[in-house]
């Protein structure tokens, strides 16, 4: 981490980091539609369900959801194999399912029916990690936290943000280097850039609009093509 570190305080935040934040702005918005819910457990298990998966999908499956449990209580309660049925089109859904009516359990039995609000707590409930945990406590509360998915991990380290080996170092970096007004957005904005342009599979930077200030692109040599 000692690189890491000796690398991250020569980032200057306001040339090289503002005109991609900027940028992003313009692109993607700097507000994003949560998900359908009426009740914050709804929120987190919505949450929960969208790991590996699109938001089209999970929100496909959130009215009926609901209405089939509409109370944590219901949902704590339910057979692990209906719950299954209900969450079939979603990734992973078995292993979702499971951990869902643990959670619930969880809120019912050791918090009343309320979802505990801090992270420490979040994440001792089944199936809740840390981007998920920082990911609710964003949308239900506007608390500031910087969520590294693999987008985020990716294409902050592509842009010469950070060099941590793992989401927990990134994230880290990342609240060294950014503004805490833009903590919150930055997931989804590099979530929609990570899929149109900077994908896992190659750095488009010949159409990334934020190619001027990127660290690969500057750091590459000349003729050589951009992965």
């Amino acid at each position: 981490m000692q690189m890491s570190e000796e690398k991250q305080k020569k980032i200057d935040t306001e040339k090289q980091v503002m005109p991609v934040l900027k940028q992003l702005d313009r692109l993607y918005g700097t507000t994003k539609t949560g998900f359908f819910h009426q009740e914050p457990w709804q929120l987190l298990v919505a949450i929960m369900l969208s790991a590996q998966s699109t938001d089209k999908q999970v929100e496909e499956v959130l009215p009926e959801l609901y209405r089939s449990y509409p109370k944590v209580e219901y949902m704590a309660n339910a057979p692990v194999e209906e719950i299954e049925r209900n969450i079939r089109s979603i990734g992973l859904y078995k292993s979702k399912a499971k951990n869902i009516k643990k959670c619930c359990g969880q809120i019912v039995t050791e918090y009343a029916g309320k979802v505990p609000e801090t992270i420490g707590e979040l994440l001792g409930l089944a199936g809740v990690g840390r981007k998920t945990a920082t990911l609710y406590l964003a949308d239900a509360h506007g608390i500031p936290g910087v969520t590294v998915d693999t987008h985020v991990f990716r294409i902050s380290r592509r842009l010469g943000w950070a060099w941590g080996k793992n989401p927990a170092q990134v994230e880290l970096e990342l609240q060294k280097v950014l503004p805490v007004d833009y903590w919150n957005r930055i997931n989804f904005q590099l979530i929609y850039h990570g899929r149109a342009v900077c994908t896992a599979r190659k750095a488009h930077c010949e159409i990334c609009p934020l190619e001027t200030w990127c660290a690969k692109r500057i750091e590459e040599k000349p003729g050589k093509a951009a992965r």
